[in-house]
């Protein structure tokens, strides 16, 4: 399987990439939602709408992105197995992992909200928003520069 996988490395990595970009999309934009609908009245048309954005983000959007680059990530390990031999990929799948719960932790305020029972303010989402930002620099920084 690894030498099939490794006839195709370019396309997987390809996939990881174009899938990558879609979730990290939806990371950076979903904390705004939330910081907006925190500042949107609870029942009011702003909110219901909101709950739908949220929802059609993270189901349509995040999710099947972030399970698309899980697989093509773990498929380029199978296909290479020595990404591991440096430290910078052990770094990268920590951040990797981060980034994961984070996701999750986005999920369940997605559902906070859906149930009308958030008790965060916007600056709390504004600050969260940076968050991805910042796991996505060490990941970049590791899989590019391979700094060690």
């Amino acid at each position: 399987m690894s030498e099939i996988l490794s006839q195709h490395y370019d396309w997987l990595r390809a996939l990881h990439i174009i899938s990558i970009i879609a979730w990290m999309a939806g990371m950076l934009y979903l904390p705004r939602l939330l910081a907006y609908h925190a500042e949107a009245k609870t029942g009011s048309e702003a909110s219901e709408t909101f709950k739908i954005m949220e929802k059609r983000l993270l189901k349509v959007i995040m999710n099947p992105a972030m399970m698309a680059a899980w697989v093509f990530g773990i498929l380029m390990i199978i296909a290479n197995p020595a990404l591991f031999d440096g430290g910078w990929m052990h770094v990268k799948m920590l951040a990797v992992v981060a980034m994961t719960g984070l996701h999750m932790a986005f999920a369940k305020w997605v559902k906070v909200f859906a149930a009308d029972e958030n008790t965060r303010d916007a600056k709390f989402y504004r600050i969260m928003n940076e968050v991805p930002a910042a796991i996505m620099v060490i990941i970049v920084i590791m899989a590019v520069a391979e700094p060690f």
